[in-house]
């Protein structure tokens, strides 16, 4: 830690926008830019890390090996084509790109199902006293005041009971533009302020310029007030985290010396779309299983998803300063996906970084809207694929450059399926001769048309099915297990039809993610930047014709889709039915999951916390309708003032 000069001092006041008397005195903290070439730090030893590493991809190299070998049964009947081995490439990556996932999960279900902790990290529990100041940072960018507020008051309230209030304090970094906005955010923050004040100090500060976006402000904090905190935890605008983890994370950080990192994994909650039921189901009934498994072969070199997490501030600062990547966006600029990457540069540094998947306490919303997903989704795709400019530039580890690529593969896949999907129907129109053909050597004098054997290509997409639908068949056997045990009634009957409607409806919304991700992908590599706007949190719906407009190109390519599978068989048409109703109806789909679940589905789709949700969870609700109420009593209050003013 080293102190900056007074000029630094002055120059950070002058780059708020917000009133000085929110914020403490600076204790300002370094954190230079990183140069991603620069040589890390000489690694401690790590026994054994290699076997469950082994286990997955050796795993996964195996049973895709078995897959390419059987397809290429399947297709090469007689002599395989060049569009044959182009369509056996193109499916051999995207069920690699499946096996590994599922493997993934089936190395997580072994220690939960067998009621074992998958945390690489124990978290002590609360009753030893802290030592070391956390802050608790909320960025801010056009989010509801009222929300924020009522998470502050609730998480600063659970601490307070809990008698370890005086060991954090809340800042609120905002970096909201517009005008009514500003004077409504910096109103509501005031005012909690001096409702907590006697429990935890809460500071506002509103950047004048939002230069590098969140991580811009992030580092802003850092390099004023990092100084005065050991920790600091990062919460989105609808995430909260119950006083109890709050305290284990930073006994934890205490305890282990090493660790720079703790990424906790949250629950989703609050669900009332059908959209955010059937993201909260699977989240809540799959996704520990799969955290689970990331976290068996991570061990300490794991990733970070950009909040609920406890971060050690002499880590971040020391190790993980974002630099400005040279070019323009979308591969230039600011580092759009952040967190990835510090978690690369802190594991770089040889801090460790840690996930505990068993842990709860911590909870996060969901877009309510289709549309809202594949916004989100845009912004990710573009900072992933961004990543692959650091990973082959980069003196980064092992895992870290592994953790980039898989990012960036993620998006990269759903065009990998598009382009075996189209592969198979031109090879499906070639076969019925519906299109010219082509010559596998310039001796032949015939074309060599593509034969398939029915009976065998069958028996692969069972296989292949199976691996699919692995992780569902797993989270439906945790979900059974655990309802067991809580004596849930018709608990059993509920996880079985939840998994089979939540299945039922991923197969339908598949396809249109495949197909905006497949554009964003394009997007980017021609250079077209998502750029930044608000995230919208708040289930307000859409109408049946801004669905329609929304989606008039997925429908369109279903139909020319149908149209070409028709022409080339029944068969091919029946094969391809999950794909072409999915973009067919997508504009009724996108409609549907928009509204309010109707009372079937929010029962089937029910989980542990919707059906009885957390108290943290429900203190911060309840204190959201609070300061709504009071953000709009003021407000008429500053109307009514407005209209006196004038009228005098």
């Amino acid at each position: 830690m080293s102190d900056l000069p007074a000029a630094g001092q002055k120059i950070g006041r002058i780059a708020d926008a917000s009133s000085p008397d929110l914020l403490p005195s600076e204790v300002p903290l370094e954190m230079p830019d990183q140069d991603f070439k620069a040589r890390g730090a000489k690694p401690r030893r790590r026994r054994g890390y290699w076997v469950p590493r082994a286990a997955v991809f050796t795993g996964a190299g195996l049973l895709t090996a078995a897959f390419c070998y059987e397809l290429y049964g399947v297709l090469a009947v007689e002599q395989a084509t060049p569009l044959q081995f182009l369509f056996l490439i193109l499916s051999t990556i995207a069920f690699g790109w499946i096996a590994l996932g599922s493997l993934n999960a089936a190395l997580g279900f072994i220690p939960l199902f067998g009621g074992e902790k998958a945390d690489t990290i124990d978290l002590p529990q609360p009753g030893a006293p802290l030592t070391a100041r956390t802050a608790l940072l909320f960025p801010v960018y056009h989010e509801d005041p009222a929300r924020i507020a009522g998470t502050v008051q609730a998480i600063a309230l659970e601490l307070e009971s809990m008698g370890n209030a005086a060991s954090f304090d809340v800042f609120i970094l905002s970096d909201t533009r517009d005008g009514a906005d500003v004077a409504t955010e910096e109103s509501a923050y005031r005012a909690l302020r001096q409702r907590l004040h006697g429990i935890v100090p809460v500071f506002y500060r509103r950047r004048r310029e939002n230069r590098g976006r969140k991580a811009g402000n992030i580092k802003d904090w850092v390099r004023r007030f990092g100084g005065a905190y050991e920790n600091f935890v990062i919460l989105d605008g609808d995430s909260v985290m119950s006083g109890t983890t709050l305290v284990r994370l930073a006994l934890a950080m205490e305890r282990d010396q090493t660790a720079g990192l703790i990424q906790t994994v949250p629950r989703l909650t609050g669900a009332t779309t059908l959209l955010q039921y059937l993201t909260q189901f699977a989240s809540n009934v799959y996704g520990p299983l799969v955290a689970a498994g990331l976290a068996f072969w991570h061990r300490d070199q794991g990733n970070y998803w950009g909040h609920n997490a406890i971060i050690r501030t002499l880590a971040f600062a020391s190790a993980a300063g974002l630099p400005t990547l040279p070019g323009r966006a979308p591969f230039g600029g600011d580092i759009q996906s952040h967190d990835f990457v510090e978690a690369v540069l802190l594991a770089r540094a040889d801090w460790g970084v840690h996930m505990v998947p068993t842990v709860e306490g911590s909870y996060e919303g969901q877009p309510p809207t289709l549309p809202d997903v594949v916004a989100r989704d845009r912004r990710w795709a573009q900072g992933n694929l961004q990543h692959l400019g650091i990973v082959f530039t980069s003196n980064i580890t092992t895992m870290g450059r592994l953790h980039l690529l898989m990012g960036a593969t993620s998006y990269l896949m759903s065009l990998v399926w598009a382009s075996s999907l189209i592969v198979g129907i031109v090879l499906a129109l070639q076969g019925q001769q519906m299109i010219p053909s082509y010559f596998i050597d310039e001796k032949t004098l015939f074309p060599v048309w593509p034969v398939t054997d029915p009976g065998a290509a069958l028996r692969l997409f069972f296989a292949t099915m199976l691996i699919v639908l692995m992780p569902k068949f797993l989270g439906l056997a945790l979900e059974i297990k655990r309802v067991r045990h809580a004596r849930e009634t018709l608990g059993t009957a509920r996880a079985v039809l939840g998994v089979l409607t939540e299945t039922f409806f991923s197969i339908l919304l598949s396809p249109i993610l495949m197909v905006t991700q497949t554009a964003a992908v394009f997007q980017v590599i021609f250079g077209l930047d998502s750029g930044w706007r608000s995230q919208s949190r708040n289930a307000a719906g859409i109408s049946f014709t801004e669905a329609v407009r929304y989606h008039r190109w997925h429908m369109l390519i279903g139909v020319v889709t149908a149209v070409a599978c028709y022409e080339a068989s029944a068969l091919v048409l029946a094969w391809m039915s999950p794909v072409i109703v999915g973009l067919v109806l997508s504009a009724p789909l996108s409609w549907l999951t928009s509204r309010r679940a109707a009372v079937p589905f929010q029962t089937l789709l029910s989980t542990r916390d919707g059906r009885s949700p957390p108290a943290i969870v429900e203190s911060a609700r309840r204190a959201t309708g609070e300061w709504a109420d009071h953000i709009a009593m003021r407000s008429l209050e500053a109307g009514a003032v407005v209209e006196i003013t004038r009228a005098a």
